[in-house]
């Protein structure tokens, strides 16, 4: 889980984030790829994790520099929180609270999953989901 592994792999003291937020990038980056490579999760240093963020068997998972993850979210393995783009500024998605994600989805660009959402497995989603909906892969439409 990313709680265990960020409490086991970094402090708040000396986490990526921490110094990416003081200008310190490229001792960020390393430490990142680092804890990356002992853990199979790469979070970039610069997004935004909520509180309680669990992910389930965390092989895989990828979660780009302009995300915003929001509180008890639980992912699955092989997930990404990408970019569609390589402009300058916002360009990952942003997560609600209370969202499940399940593995191998894709949600990718500047998109907003709404609070309580459920996004099924191996799911692609390059567009905004409301709140309180379900994401279903094998239908490729919201319910």
């Amino acid at each position: 889980a990313y709680e265990i592994s960020t409490r086991d792999w970094s402090s708040d003291v000396c986490s990526s984030d921490l110094m990416w937020r003081r200008g310190l990038k490229l001792l960020a980056r390393i430490y990142a790829n680092w804890v990356r490579t002992a853990t199979g999760i790469e979070i970039h240093p610069g997004a935004r994790i909520g509180r309680r963020f669990f992910i389930d068997h965390g092989m895989g998972v990828v979660i780009g520099e302009t995300a915003v993850v929001g509180d008890d979210v639980m992912i699955y393995h092989d997930i990404t929180l990408g970019a569609r783009t390589f402009e300058n500024g916002k360009r990952h998605p942003t997560i609600g609270d209370n969202v499940i994600i399940g593995a191998g989805a894709r949600v990718l660009g500047n998109v907003s999953v709404g609070t309580g959402a459920r996004i099924s497995a191996n799911s692609v989603v390059t567009r905004d989901v409301p709140a309180r909906t379900d994401v279903d892969a094998s239908e490729q439409f919201v319910i």
